[in-house]
């Protein structure tokens, strides 16, 4: 089964929300959910049952694709809006000492919600299978019975 198809859906959502302005401050919110899609999407399209390790995956696969959209789009957002020179300057007032500047902040900032978005994104795939999978007693079908081919019984 395809995780990368419900992944990408999952991280398109938890991209694009976490980086407009305004929409993004529920940032971790909108990862969860992209996971929680993507996993929905992966359970639905699956023939067997899936598991939470499974829906892990699949939350980490969106939350990285969902990091890269976010690098992509959200960045230059940041970079024009000024945001990241305004939190330098909210720690700075707020006394904590911030042993960075300029775009080194910057990269360090974007590196901190990226690694945020892929452990809530995970986080949504891990709670996602036990709401969407309903199929627990069922399993795979067997595969067919060996009945036999040549040499079957002979000791060859």
């Amino acid at each position: 089964m395809n995780k990368l198809k419900p992944a990408l859906l999952g991280g398109l959502i938890t991209g694009v929300l976490s980086a407009i302005p305004f929409v993004n401050y529920c940032c971790c919110i909108w990862a969860v959910g992209g996971g929680l899609l993507a996993t929905f999407l992966y359970v639905r399209s699956s023939p067997v049952p899936v598991s939470t390790g499974e829906g892990g995956v699949v939350g980490v696969l969106s939350g990285v694709l969902g990091s890269i959209i976010y690098v992509v789009i959200g960045l230059p957002i940041l970079l024009l809006l000024g945001t990241a020179s305004q939190f330098e300057e909210g720690f700075r007032r707020s006394g904590v000492s911030v042993p960075l500047s300029g775009m080194l902040f910057v990269a360090v900032l974007v590196l901190v919600f990226v690694v945020f978005l892929v452990i809530f994104s995970a986080i949504g795939g891990l709670i996602g299978v036990p709401i969407f999978e309903k199929r627990k007693g069922q399993s795979a079908p067997p595969p067919p019975p060996d009945l036999g081919g040549p040499g079957y019984g002979t000791g060859m």
